[in-house]
C-alpha cells in the first residue's frame, strides 16, 4: 500500500520519476513532491490494473476548460440515469447509475452533458495503444480500464514495472490531459482493489507478504462478484468482514454457499490464479437510448431502432469488423430488462440488415408494454472480409446493400445526417423512402 513501511525502503517519485534512498521520508529529495511510493515489493510486483479517473467527465472537462471547477454529470435527459460524474459531483452524493432526477436533487447546480461516445472511444483507444507499447499482455475490462501483465518486460524497458507504469501515467497526463489511477500487485484481484484506493491520480501497491493482513481489515463488498444481494445474504449469517471469512474453513463456506463460498475463501486470502488474457478487440458493438417519455408502439420505436442501427453499422464499418448475432435490448417502465437475439447466416455490417433483423426481434415484444429504453447491437465479431455476400434468394437485398454503400459515400462527405430514412408501416412490413 502507498504508505511508509516500518523499515526504510527505496521509493519512487511519481512527479520527477526519481528513485529515493531507503529513508522514511514522505517527500521527494529532488523535487519536493509528496507523491513518493515506498513499498518493500515495489521493484518485484508486475500485475497492474489501470483505471481512468471519472473518464467521460474528464474528457468533457479537458475539451471545455470552463467546466474545470464545476460539477459535471454525464448522462441522459430527464428520464435517464447517470453514466458517470466528476469528483466534485461525487462529493455531493452523485454516483453512477443514479436516476437523473435524484442526481439533480443532490447537486442542483450540476452541468448535465449527454454522452459523446466517439470522443470517449478515441481517447480510450489511444490509452489502450499506449498500454500495448509496454506489454502485449493487456486485458481490457471496458473503454477506460484494463489489466496489464508486466512480467518479463524489465529488460525490454530497462526498468521495473512500477517505474514503467509511473511513466505511462505521466505520459497520459502530458499528452492527453487525462489522469489514471494504477493498482500494482501480484494478482488481478488485488491490483483491481489497489487501483480504487487513492483515486484520482492514485498509485497504490498491495504486496504478497501483506495480502492476508490487508484483506482481513476489509468488508466482503471488496470481493469481485459480491453485490448487494450477496452482501445481504452473508450479513444474515453474520459475515460482513473478510476477517470472518478468513477464520472459516473453506469446506464450510463451500457447503453453505457453493462456488461463491470457494470464491470468497480464496480471494479473502489473496489467492487468485487467474491469468491476464489479452483481448483482440470489442466483443460487441451496440447503441441504446433512454426516452424522456415511455414508448410502446411501432410508430414510436421503429424510427429509433433505425437510427440506432445506423450508428452500429457506422461503427462496424469504421473498425472494419462485422457481426453475426443481432441483439435487441429493451427496458420496461418498471426497469425490467428484456434482451432478444438472433444469429444470422452471414456476418454483417449493413444498417439495413441490422435494422430488419432487429425489427423482427422487436415487433413480438410490442404487446402494449411501455418501454423507457431501446438498444440494438451485434456480437460474434470478426473481420469484415466475409461480410454481406450477395444473396441469391433475395436480389432486393443486394440492391439495398448497393444503395447503402452509395449513401455511406454521401454521408462521409456531408455528414451522418445528410441522408435520412422515413418509415411507413403497413401491417408487419416497413418501407424505406
Amino acid at each position: 500500500m502507498e504508505k511508509l513501511s516500518e523499515a526504510p525502503v527505496e521509493g519512487l517519485c511519481r512527479d520527477c520519476i526519481t528513485w529515493q534512498k531507503p529513508e522514511n521520508k514522505s517527500r521527494c529529495t529532488k523535487c519536493g513532491s509528496p507523491r513518493v511510493i515506498r513499498h518493500p515489493e515495489l521493484k518485484t510486483l508486475a500485475i497492474a490494473h489501470i483505471d481512468c479517473d471519472a473518464f467521460y467527465a474528464s474528457v468533457e472537462k479537458r475539451d471545455d476548460p470552463s467546466l474545470a471547477d464545476k460539477p459535471v454529470i454525464i448522462g441522459g435527459g430527464r428520464r435517464g440515469v447517470v453514466s458517470t460524474c466528476c469528483y466534485i459531483a461525487r462529493i455531493r452524493g452523485v454516483h453512477s447509475a443514479m436516476p437523473m432526477f435524484k442526481a439533480l436533487a443532490a447537486c442542483p447546480d450540476a452541468i448535465v452533458i449527454p454522452p459523446h461516445m466517439s470522443k470517449y472511444s478515441e481517447a480510450g483507444h489511444t490509452i489502450r495503444e499506449m498500454m500495448r507499447t509496454l506489454t502485449p499482455m493487456v486485458e481490457p475490462l471496458s473503454i477506460d480500464e484494463a489489466f496489464l501483465d508486466m512480467n518479463g518486460t524489465q529488460k525490454l524497458h530497462g526498468a521495473c514495472p512500477a517505474e514503467v507504469l509511473v511513466r505511462l501515467a505521466k505520459r497520459i497526463e502530458d499528452e492527453l490531459s487525462l489522469s489514471v489511477s494504477v493498482g500494482l500487485s501480484y494478482c488481478k484481484f488485488l491490483a483491481k482493489v489497489a487501483s480504487d484506493m487513492n483515486k484520482p491520480r492514485g498509485f497504490s501497491v498491495v504486496g504478497e507478504a501483506e495480502a492476508v493482513s490487508f484483506l482481513r481489515k476489509q468488508s466482503v463488498s471488496i470481493v469481485w462478484g459480491v453485490g448487494k444481494v450477496t452482501q445481504k445474504m452473508l450479513a444474515k449469517d453474520g459475515i460482513t468482514e473478510l476477517s470472518t471469512v478468513q477464520d472459516m474453513a473453506e469446506i464450510d463456506l463451500i457447503r453453505r454457499y457453493g462456488s461463491m463460498g470457494q470464491h470468497l475463501a480464496r480471494l479473502s486470502r489473496g489467492e487468485d490464479s487467474r491469468s491476464i488474457k489479452p483481448s483482440s478487440g470489442s466483443k460487441s458493438v451496440s447503441k441504446e437510448t433512454t426516452f424522456n417519455d415511455d414508448r410502446s408502439t411501432q410508430e414510436q420505436l421503429l424510427p429509433v431502432l433505425r437510427k440506432l442501427s445506423q450508428g452500429v453499422s457506422s461503427q462496424l464499418k469504421k473498425k472494419h469488423i462485422a457481426g453475426q448475432t443481432v441483439v435487441v435490448k429493451l427496458k420496461t417502465a418498471d426497469f425490467k430488462t428484456r434482451t432478444r437475439s438472433r444469429q444470422i447466416p452471414d456476418p454483417t455490417q449493413l444498417e439495413d440488415r441490422i435494422f430488419r433483423t432487429g425489427t423482427d426481434l422487436l415487433l413480438p415484444e410490442l404487446d402494449g408494454t411501455k418501454f423507457r429504453l431501446l438498444g440494438i447491437g451485434v456480437s460474434t465479431l470478426g473481420p469484415d472480409e466475409q461480410a454481406d455476400p450477395d444473396d441469391m434468394l433475395d436480389p432486393d437485398a443486394n440492391r439495398r446493400a448497393d444503395a447503402e454503400r452509395a449513401i455511406d459515400s454521401v454521408r462521409e462527405k456531408f455528414g451522418s445526417d445528410a441522408v435520412k430514412f422515413g418509415i411507413n408501416f403497413k401491417g408487419d412490413k416497413n418501407e424505406r423512402k
